[in-house]
């Protein structure tokens, strides 16, 4: 049975142009235009994941709100922003309010059915007993690779599915210096090096939000990042 996805976007071209691609790859789409429009269906029937842009028609965070309430209603719904505001300030918003993703408009149709695969493969994992060889343990991070969760002294740090994959490569091999283009290949993202540092520094603002303290990823200029030894 097709995975059912809801993309709220309030410009009716972006809108049908979604619908179109996503249901080419097997997917079951529905658009919606608006904020209460998308409410009013969620109320009847829960999709198996969310698509919202942030911006839609008069509310201006119109899809910050759904978001917030989504994440009430459903604390495993996967919820993916496709916006064009793709600010530090914008992407950091969303992903407090809880949303599993956050990706600009300009992202490939390849990455964007990337993200939608990995958000639902998370969702079956939940519902899966914890595989011991799928845990990776560094002091105190625990990364549980099936779930893609990870916690830090107990606390679950809020990553995108690009930044778990790059934590993933770091942890995987501490002490390991992983050039960009390592990080970019297993994130599976084509974006410049401005953009690796950008995830790089939203990676450590949610672990320092959590720990002052934390300096366990380093910066080795010209080269890469590496995870310090615990």
């Amino acid at each position: 049975m097709p995975r059912h996805i809801a993309i709220v976007e309030d410009e009716p071209l972006i809108r049908a142009n979604y619908v179109e691609a996503l249901t080419r790859l097997g997917f079951e789409v529905r658009g919606y235009a608006s904020r209460p429009e998308a409410q009013t269906a969620f109320a009847q029937r829960l999709p198996d994941l969310v698509i919202i842009d942030v911006g839609l028609g008069d509310e201006l965070e119109g899809g910050f709100e759904l978001c917030r309430t989504l994440r009430a209603q459903a604390a495993t719904l996967p919820i993916l922003f496709l916006t064009a505001r793709d600010s530090d300030f914008d992407v950091i918003s969303g992903l407090r309010l809880g949303a599993d993703d956050y990706l600009a408009k300009d992202v490939s149709l390849h990455q964007l059915a990337a993200r939608i695969h990995a958000l639902l493969r998370r969702v079956d994992a939940l519902r899966q007993p914890v595989s011991a060889d799928s845990v990776i343990e560094q002091g105190p991070l625990k990364l549980e690779t099936e779930r893609m969760r990870v916690s830090w002294n107990g606390v679950d740090v809020p990553l995108t599915v690009t930044e778990f994959w790059m934590v993933h490569t770091l942890v995987r091999f501490p002490g390991h210096v992983k050039s960009r283009d390592q990080l970019m290949r297993d994130a599976q993202v084509v974006v410049d090096d401005a953009t690796i540092t950008s995830h790089i520094k939203r990676i450590r603002k949610k672990f320092i939000a959590i720990d002052r303290a934390f300096d366990a990823i380093d910066t080795v200029h010209g080269a890469g990042y590496r995870w310090r030894n615990p």
